[in-house]
């Protein structure tokens, strides 16, 4: 079996995904992408509370609390969204959520080079690109590839931003608490603490694909 590595990848850009704008506004509970049709469409559902009043967005289900709204847009006319980058590398993008301006996009790599290479081609084409969570197959005949992180490179306030992050249950899917409250848990605001966390996991990350 091959060395399979699943990835969790977060990009605070909003020209990453056409949702993020709205879930900047609003909670979304859901959200499903087709796959790019004969007449170069793709359309974009996701879920949101009745009340949250989205305009330019398409209502197309109603029921008790929740609506449903459609984006359809041309892949010509669009800059390409990060769904789009994943997925030119030949990786489905598995799941997707959008929270606080953010989207999260978790997509199977065959193997490490992969992966390294679709969040060169994220970093290059948006800002923001962090990558939340990494998953590899276990592979019993392999002796495998350790990575070793030095926690010295990061800072007290990054190492106790990911510690209470952690223990909060932030990178948990689904999540056992939100950004805001991890950052009243800090005493910061959540500005400082996408701060933080954003240059913690950029340490990690080098740390993890320049080897």
């Amino acid at each position: 079996m091959d060395a399979g590595v699943h990835g969790e990848v977060e990009i605070t850009d909003s020209s990453a995904c056409h949702v993020t704008e709205a879930s900047g506004e609003t909670d979304i509970e859901s959200v499903s992408r087709s796959g790019v049709t004969s007449g170069d469409t793709v359309a974009v559902d996701f879920t949101a509370d009745a009340e949250a009043n989205i305009t330019d967005v398409n209502e197309v289900f109603h029921h008790e609390e929740q609506t449903v709204y459609r984006l359809i847009y041309e892949t010509e006319d669009s800059p390409g969204c990060a769904c789009e980058c994943i997925e030119t590398s030949g990786c489905p993008v598995r799941h997707i959520e959008a929270e606080n301006g953010a989207i999260i996009l978790a997509f199977v790599a065959s193997d490490l080079q992969q992966l390294r290479e679709i969040i060169v081609d994220l970093k290059s084409a948006f800002d923001g690109v962090s990558l939340r969570r990494l998953t590899q197959s276990e592979c019993p005949d392999s002796r495998g590839s350790l990575v070793f992180i030095d926690r010295d490179a990061l800072t007290a306030r990054q190492q106790e931003v990911l510690e209470t992050a952690h223990q909060m249950g932030y990178f948990e899917h689904p999540r056992e608490s939100n950004a805001t409250e991890v950052a009243e848990a800090l005493d910061i605001n959540r500005s400082t603490f996408a701060e933080h966390l954003s240059a913690a996991q950029s340490k990690l990350l080098g740390t993890i694909l320049d080897g």
